[in-house]
């Protein structure tokens, strides 16, 4: 790999032999990083490579064993980040941190609010956020709940508070895992605009092709350690790949076709859809958020009631059971949002990996084992490669791409006829993303139905063997594997073109 040579008048972050340990976890060992003026810098590297650690050293919320921090040529010591926002950083985590009572106007200004008489000054905070918002090209409602948007407008609420506060330096965890391709791509214009005006971007992400399009140079850890810094204009997707993983990796495999026997699920007139999966195939639902399928699958879950039509499961009426009448009968579910609805994150490792299926996993006279439930997870944690110290380890303490891991572990463990799953490697690590196909896969040609969501068509494409793409709250075209290429997909989830099932 190529190192690149850093000018110190170009500097704005630059960070010298960082050192991070945890017990049993060496986090960062001696990492180097310097970052220049008016660049994306892509910092990259599977789950678990040190990267969170990483920025959260930067940022002040993490005291290192060993290493410095320069900000423009001159050595720091962030207490915490209030340091080093006052020093001219600002971080959007992966799970935003707002406050979904208070208006956009009021969280923006948090903690920096323009005053009037010793009280906040709510019609300047307005304007300012106002100004802000037209500057920068983040629309939003200065006067709107933050609890009521959209996950891509709370994302611009919270670059705005950085920039309200005069952020020069803008850290950006994983902030496209939770965004459309549209959006996805209206954030990188407002980040090119940023680095325009002389300001900074560090992106942390899992993403090669948002590397390789919208980023300047790259930095890549692996266990802790530098394996690369690259030219983004010099470097490839496969290497990429191979200095995150330490192999090579077939980014371009396709998947063998399944082989549809019975039906499994059928949904008649659900939320205004019928469909019918079977086992041996996985069935893909694609469509741009908020055009229904999340509810649809909320429904089949059922977190959601169903006021009309009728699901069966394996010829069984499921269609106002509870959701633990489901799992009985035969449904496993990995939710879109992992940490609310799919996991519980003070629970441990262990825990988590048996929930859903702990009465029959796990108790005896209705009292849990614990030697039974650590087995189980270790054996979970050693298929799906999930990176933790310990089965005691809480949830809510692994990253986001491990924590993935753990719910799909979870739900594939158990054989269920039918899967249900959002968002399957939303913020996993290129290996990862290959590993958790393959167990999907796998799943499928074992015999079972899997229903697929995804925001990806790239996944879509390479996973399904029939597509259907919804469009308003209803299906509006239906295709075959082999009929699913991108324009007609494209097409179809702009509504252009129709292909009833």
């Amino acid at each position: 790999m190529t190192r690149l040579p850093t000018s110190s008048d170009e500097t704005v972050v630059e960070l010298t032999g960082i050192t991070k340990r945890y017990p049993g976890t060496l986090a960062n060992d001696a990492v180097d990083l310097s970052v220049r003026s008016g660049e994306i810098h892509a910092l990259m590297g599977e789950n678990g490579a040190g990267k969170s650690t990483l920025m959260s050293v930067l940022y002040g919320e993490v005291r290192p064993d060993a290493g410095t921090i320069r900000i423009d040529g001159r050595e720091v010591r962030f207490s915490g980040p209030s340091d080093a926002i006052d020093a001219g950083l600002g971080m959007v985590h992966q799970g935003f941190r707002l406050f979904d009572s208070l208006t956009v106007a009021e969280n923006v200004v948090f903690r920096a609010e323009p005053r009037r008489h010793g009280l906040l000054d709510r019609a300047a905070a307005r304007r300012r956020v106002a100004e802000l918002a037209e500057e920068h090209g983040l629309p939003v409602d200065p006067d709107a709940l933050v609890g009521a948007l959209p996950v891509g407008v709370r994302q611009r609420v919270e670059i705005l508070r950085l920039l309200h506060r005069g952020a020069r330096v803008l850290i950006l965890d994983e902030p496209t895992a939770v965004l459309t391709p549209g959006e996805a791509g209206r954030l990188f214009t407002v980040l090119k605009s940023l680095v325009a005006q002389g300001r900074s971007v560090i992106l942390v992400t899992h993403k090669l092709s948002e590397v390789l399009e919208g980023t300047d140079r790259v930095t890549v850890l692996r266990d802790g350690r530098v394996t690369a810094r690259l030219r983004t204009r010099d470097t490839t997707a496969a290497e990429l790949a191979e200095a995150m993983t330490g192999r090579r990796v077939d980014l371009d495999r396709l998947q063998p076709p399944g082989t549809p026997g019975r039906a499994v699920l059928t949904v008649s007139g659900v939320r205004g859809v019928d469909l019918t999966v079977r086992g041996g195939e996985i069935v893909g639902i694609a469509g741009v958020a908020g055009n229904g399928q999340s509810e649809l699958i909320e429904a089949l879950a059922g977190l959601r009631p169903v006021d009309a039509g009728r699901i069966e499961l394996a010829g069984h009426d499921i269609t106002h059971a509870s959701p633990a009448r489901r799992r009985a009968a035969g449904l496993a579910y990995i939710p879109e949002d992992r940490a609310a609805v799919g996991t519980a994150p003070t629970a441990s490792v262990a825990e988590n990996l048996a929930m859903g299926h702990h009465r029959r996993l796990a108790t005896r006279r209705g009292l849990l084992r614990p030697a039974v439930l650590r087995a189980h997870a270790r054996t979970l944690i050693d298929r799906f490669g999930i990176k933790t110290h310990s089965p005691a380890t809480p949830a809510g303490a692994l990253s986001g791409g491990n924590l993935q891991k753990l719910l799909v572990g979870r739900e594939l463990a158990h054989e269920a006829p039918l899967l249900l799953v959002e968002q399957p490697t939303r913020g996993v690590d290129v290996g990862a993303v290959r590993h958790i196909h393959d167990q999907l896969v796998a799943y499928r040609d074992a015999g079972h139905a899997v229903l697929l969501v995804s925001a990806e068509l790239s996944e879509i494409r390479a996973l399904s063997d029939r597509v259907l793409v919804m469009f308003e709250g209803r299906i509006a075209a239906s295709y075959t594997r082999d009929e699913a290429d991108e324009q007609s997909l494209g097409l179809a989830l702009a509504g252009a073109e129709a292909r009833p099932a």
